[in-house]
């Protein structure tokens, strides 16, 4: 017959289910399994934190719903990282964030619209001429990354 484990947790112990609890003391969060500490983080890694709830969602088979009550955390929060965790594995929290890739007017459209823009063109027809949203190309020169030309003064009014 096997032997049941009593769940001995230490004081101060928050219970997550009845194998499972968490306590945070002074700046570290150590997490037990049937009173054994299996993880440990510091209260602000964010990432550690996010790991080991994927991973005891993931692992152990604690529902969602129940980490999301004794962390305080929204639902949602616990789905990304389980998806992530699920997708990527350990190394996806810890992993770089993916930046937005080269923007429209990168520095050679730039020099091209410019020249255009020197040469007398109106704004809209550069726009349409490299293939550019009107109000990117607007925005560009709100910025100051593009300069519109001098408008040419009227002629004088005859007398």
């Amino acid at each position: 017959m096997p032997q049941l484990h009593l769940p001995l947790f230490p004081s101060g112990a928050t219970a997550i289910t009845a194998a499972l609890s968490f306590c945070a003391q002074d700046s570290m969060v150590t997490y037990f399994h049937c009173g054994m500490p299996v993880f440990s983080h510091d209260k602000e890694d964010r990432a550690s934190f996010r790991l080991i709830t994927a991973q005891l969602h993931v692992t152990s088979g604690t529902p969602q719903a129940e980490l999301a009550r004794a962390f305080g955390v929204s639902k949602i929060s616990i789905k990304r990282a389980v998806k992530l965790y699920r997708s990527n594995g350990a190394a996806g929290f810890f992993a770089a964030r993916a930046v937005r890739g080269a923007a429209v007017l990168t520095a050679p459209v730039l020099l091209q619209a410019q020249s255009q823009l020197d040469a007398g063109q109106a704004s809209r027809t550069v726009a349409a001429l490299l293939g550019i949203k009107d109000n990117t190309f607007t925005k560009a020169m709100q910025a100051g990354r593009l300069r519109a030309p001098p408008k040419k003064a009227p002629p004088p009014a005859p007398r």
